[in-house]
């Protein structure tokens, strides 16, 4: 096998270092959001007094994730559930432009030192937390040395890479011919930034050519403006399918670097002459005019957040939500008090579609559980609110109804509508409060269930769907059959949750740990609720009819006795 050629053997080696890097800033990123994501939200809330602090907020959260792509994704949704003022989000933006920035210069200029005395004791330690800890914040911190001690070993093999690049005349030539054609450069630039979804990376290669001669100051400077705009790509394009509110945030940072970018190219020769009062060494004067131009353009925005937000809206206005036909109650007229029967089928009918509401919120909760996917569950605090306002409406409409003469039969039937109207709303409860906070903490805390458990989760979830579409068709028609089966339905969910539960016990701890068995348990729990709630609405049918047994406890006194 013939060997290599040298300029090949560059671009592998060039190749490995930025995936290395790239791979030791993805470890950093996910390690800092899955242990400690819900704190960093709530760092950058609580320091959005205003534009300014929202701005340092931006700074400090891009220093610790080491990516403004992924806080970009952060601020945009905080902004897509409202809980983030427009103007604000984009202030942490533009921060967080300055911190990639200075992320960028930190490593650039103390890449050698650091890489050669805390990359080896970085991924040392790491890999011991991460091994030696069970724990889910203890791994985790060490999966972010083991990024950091990565990243700065990147940082040594860049240097290695590039170094064969001073003697390589050609190359000289390309770059040399590169820095006099400046929209191409910038091109490049934003090409190549977002095709790597990282800045740093890019931005460390651009110093490495300049510090090896091979590129001049003014095409770097080219090459540096395309990297802000190519910044502002990827978390654009990662919102693409978002609604316009998500996407306008995104969209507005990456025309702020737009026009920016678009002001200085033209005065790309000129530029070099000040930025070089920053020293002689041409690696400071491009990565101080990376930093000069994020500060600037921040400086220059802050002021007009507002009215860019504003133009974004204009740009990017709200859909049109399309009608839902469960976003408010509509059969309970009051015109039918008179005819006290039509009027309970109405509220009967009214319970029935708050029932396929409670079904909608958990079927959103089950396609988390299943696709380890958390946005979903943003949708579940709405539907408890619709929940809830159908409860209150209808046990209004109940309890005016009952104002009026009616027989003992038709009363009795008012109160089953409004004690299950109640059962309903208590089981969207569990499903809102404990089953979807359940499911977050699976995802966060990366819980992976066994084939077995994923089995018997699936068959109790199947239980409760089932329970939920024969209640609407019982409690519509008050049919004795339907009613009965339904009640077996909770019989048939506690003989599988037995039989579960004992399988657990028996399997002791082994192959598994202690949280994920708990976690295990708990979700189950909660099926058992959801489903007993749901069950509540065959018991009247079958009392009224004379067919309800009596409990196993005084059965069991009965045999005793």
């Amino acid at each position: 096998m013939n060997s290599l050629s040298p300029g090949t053997l560059v671009i592998v080696n060039l190749l490995g270092s930025v995936a290395l890097l790239l791979w030791g800033v993805r470890m950093v990123r996910t390690g800092i959001v899955r242990a400690w994501g819900e704190g960093l939200k709530r760092f950058i809330e609580h320091r959005l007094k205003n534009r300014l602090s929202a701005m340092l907020a931006g700074v400090g959260a891009t220093a610790l994730l080491q990516s403004g792509t992924a806080t970009a994704l952060i601020i945009t949704g905080l902004a897509a559930v409202g809980t983030l003022d427009a103007a604000r989000g984009l202030a942490v933006l533009l921060g967080s432009d300055i911190g990639s920035a200075i992320v960028s210069a930190v490593f650039a200029t103390g890449g050698s030192f650091l890489a050669l005395w805390l990359s080896p004791l970085l991924l040392f330690a790491g890999y011991v937390l991460f091994s030696a800890s069970n724990d889910f914040r203890p791994r985790n911190l060490g999966r972010i040395l083991m990024g950091f001690g990565l990243m700065l070993l990147a940082l040594k093999l860049v240097t290695s890479a590039t170094a064969p690049l001073r003697e390589a005349t050609l190359f000289h030539n390309v770059l040399a011919n590169l820095g006099t054609e400046h929209l191409l450069a910038f091109l490049i630039g934003a090409i190549v930034t977002w095709l790597s979804y990282s800045s740093l990376a890019v931005m460390l290669l651009i110093a490495s050519f300049v510090a090896n001669g091979s590129l001049e100051v003014p095409g770097a400077l080219a090459l540096v403006l395309g990297v802000n705009l190519g910044g502002g790509l990827p978390a654009f394009i990662s919102t693409a399918q978002f609604e316009p509110r998500a996407r306008r945030l995104p969209l507005a940072n990456l025309l702020c670097r737009a026009a920016g970018a678009a002001v200085l190219l033209p005065l790309v020769p000129r530029l070099s002459e000040p930025f070089s009062r920053l020293g002689e060494d041409p690696v400071h004067q491009v990565l101080g005019a990376h930093l000069a131009f994020n500060i600037g353009l921040a400086l220059i925005c802050l002021p007009l957040c507002g009215l860019i937000m504003q133009g974004m809206e204009k740009l990017l206005p709200d859909r049109r939500p399309a009608d839902d036909p469960l976003s408010k109650p509509k059969y309970l007229d009051r015109g039918a008090f008179q005819s006290p029967n039509v009027a309970l089928s109405n509220a009967a009918l009214e319970t029935v579609r708050m029932a396929e509401l409670l079904e909608r919120m958990f079927r959103t909760a089950v396609e988390a559980l299943k696709s380890n996917k958390a946005e979903g569950l943003k949708a579940i605090r709405a539907l408890d609110e619709r929940l809830n306002g159908y409860q209150h409406d209808i046990q209004i409409y109940a309890a005016e109804l009952t104002q009026n003469e009616l027989s003992m039969q038709e009363s009795r039937r008012a109160l089953e509508i409004m004690l299950y109207v109640s059962n309903l709303e208590h089981a969207g409860d569990i499903i809102h409060l404990s089953l979807a906070d359940r499911v977050k903490s699976k995802i966060r805390e990366s819980i992976n269930f066994s084939p077995a458990e994923t089995a018997a989760l699936d068959e109790l979830i199947g239980i409760v769907l089932d329970s939920l579409r024969l209640a609407s068709g019982v409690l519509g028609s008050g049919d004795i059959d339907g009613a009965r089966r339904l009640i077996d339905q909770k019989a048939c969910f506690r003989t599988i949750e037995n039989r579960i539960i004992n399988e657990q016990f028996r399997g002791g701890t082994q192959g598994r740990s202690l949280r994920r068995g708990a976690l295990f348990v708990d979700l189950i729990r909660d099926l058992h609720t959801i489903n007993s709630h749901v069950v509540s609405a065959g018991y009247p049918i079958v009392d009224a009819a004379g067919l309800l047994r009596e409990t196993r406890v005084r059965t069991a006194e009965k045999k005793i006795s």
